[in-house]
């Protein structure tokens, strides 16, 4: 399909923030190419397998993680960038990278951080991310970071739309390189944003029917839900009920994308340029009112019997639990973080407590655990509920 005048053109980015010699180039690749390659091969970006999605360290290994949620986003995003005429590279690129900044334990982790950091400017995932990918992994010999392309670090800066107020991370990376926070992205970023919805709205049930804290009762009591089960019962007569809810789940996703798709086309109809999209005063890649609206009602079902079931609430807890003591420790004794942490640890506050912060966020679930259990003697309880 020929590419919309509206998608970010990768011969035209605004640049990196480090000047890079071309000599030596790895392959004939674009700019967007290279950013999407860059956090492919990141240590941060293999550090998600073993980051929490929805069940804190599940035993089982067809749970989803931090990692596989990523890759499933980025499926989506393809699927619509191509059907828009975007630019497919950059879009999975924003997918694959969303989540590098969460810290173990997911939002338990990140609630743990954002209190232990609360007279020290607080802890944001979607600010950490940038913090990640700009200066704490540093794998080339001549610059930080992996000096990403601005429209990339852009479209992970407005992870939700426009910035008003930046937390202290934010707010230094766009001091030493401004990322217009006050703009809406690229037509790929929000692509990006809303494929993590529809990924996880749906991707969630199906881990929630696997672990047994969704059943079939349950998800027939919403009526869009109950629809679309029950012709897919007629259709499929003779398949289990659980390929049936997988036929669920998959067409769920695909009505959701079909619906973003021709909502954003008559969005976007009369615009002429990827400045007239950032001109604009809304997103323009969304669902229809009708769409919106079913998927406000399934995350309020998802929240009341998925994510604040007692048990998630209780795990929650306990991750929360292993986060602040892993603070406390390091916030006591230094000389108990890894040799590489002490050599550049801040004397003076809040840089000491954020590069506290930092190695911590960069933790998976269970170094997070190994390294309670090294600090306090005892393995830490009450975390895996599946």
């Amino acid at each position: 399909m020929p590419q919309s005048p509206l998608a970010a053109d990768p011969a035209f980015s605004r640049g990196r923030e480090f000047t890079e010699s071309r000599g030596g180039a790895r392959g004939p690749r674009s700019e967007f190419q290279r950013d999407r390659d860059r956090i492919v091969h990141s240590i941060a970006f293999r550090r998600l397998r073993s980051k929490t999605q929805v069940f804190i360290a599940p035993d089982g290994d067809h749970y989803r993680t931090r990692l596989t949620h990523s890759i499933e986003v980025a499926q989506i995003g393809r699927v619509i960038a191509r059907a828009l005429g975007l630019d497919e590279d950059l879009t999975e690129a924003l997918c694959l990278a969303h989540d590098i900044g969460h810290p173990p334990f997911g939002h338990a982790g990140e609630d743990a951080l954002q209190a232990a950091m609360a007279q020290r400017g607080g802890f944001d995932h979607n600010a950490h991310t940038l913090r990640v990918l700009m200066r704490l992994e540093s794998p080339y010999c001549d610059h930080p970071g992996l000096n990403l392309s601005w429209e990339t670090l852009e479209g992970l800066a407005k992870h939700n739309g426009p910035v008003a107020n930046p937390n202290w991370a934010l707010a230094e990376l766009d001091g030493a390189y401004p990322l217009d926070l006050g703009a809406w992205p690229s037509l790929e970023a929000q692509v990006a944003a809303l494929a993590d919805d529809i990924a996880y709205d749906n991707h969630d049930i199906d881990d929630g029917l696997r672990a047994g804290f969704l059943a079939l009762d349950d998800l027939l009591e919403l009526p869009v839900l109950a629809d679309q089960y029950r012709a897919i019962e007629a259709r499929y007569a003779g398949a289990s009920i659980e390929q049936r809810l997988r036929e669920l789940v998959r067409s769920r996703i695909g009505l959701m994308v079909n619906d973003v798709i021709a909502t954003t086309q008559a969005n976007i109809a009369g615009l002429g340029s990827a400045a007239d999209v950032r001109a604009q005063d809304r997103s323009m890649v969304t669902f229809s009112p009708g769409m919106a609206a079913e998927e406000r009602t399934l995350k309020a079902f998802m929240y009341d019997r998925l994510y604040y079931h007692p048990d998630q609430l209780a795990a929650a807890s306990h991750a929360r639990d292993v986060v602040s003591r892993l603070f406390a420790a390091y916030d006591q004794d230094s000389s108990i973080l890894p040799e590489s942490w002490r050599a550049g640890l801040p004397d003076e506050e809040p840089g000491r407590s954020r590069a506290i912060a930092d190695f911590i966020a960069g933790m998976t679930d269970r170094f997070a655990m190994d390294q309670c259990a090294r600090v306090y003697g005892a393995w830490p309880e009450g975390l895996r509920n599946v």
